[in-house]
């Protein structure tokens, strides 16, 4: 499962990971937001600002399939900066949680 790849990736990079279909309350310790736009490419409208007011520290992050553009594409247009295909995602797991 994709998600558990996600998961010890961020836990090597000594960060707690939680799976969740929806966004926490207030929670300043969120670190990421990663959005499977697969499975939920309907919350990506509003969920910047979301983000900003529950977790403002908070990178917000959507990857997709290569072949589902549009996905993709609504993703950037809702204001999400990081828009990976699930291969680049895939890439930089070693990497993408270390602090930059």
């Amino acid at each position: 499962m994709f998600a558990s790849r996600v998961r010890a990736a961020a836990q090597q990079a000594g960060l707690r990971f939680h799976l969740g279909g929806t966004l926490p309350e207030d929670d300043p310790r969120i670190a990421w937001v990663i959005v499977d736009l697969a499975t939920r490419s309907g919350a990506v409208e509003g969920l910047v600002d979301r983000c900003h007011a529950a977790c403002p520290g908070a990178k917000v992050l959507a990857f997709g399939p290569h072949v589902q553009v549009a996905r993709l594409e609504k993703a950037r247009q809702a204001g999400i900066t990081t828009v990976l295909t699930r291969g680049q995602f895939d890439r930089s797991l070693g990497s993408i949680f270390q602090p930059s």
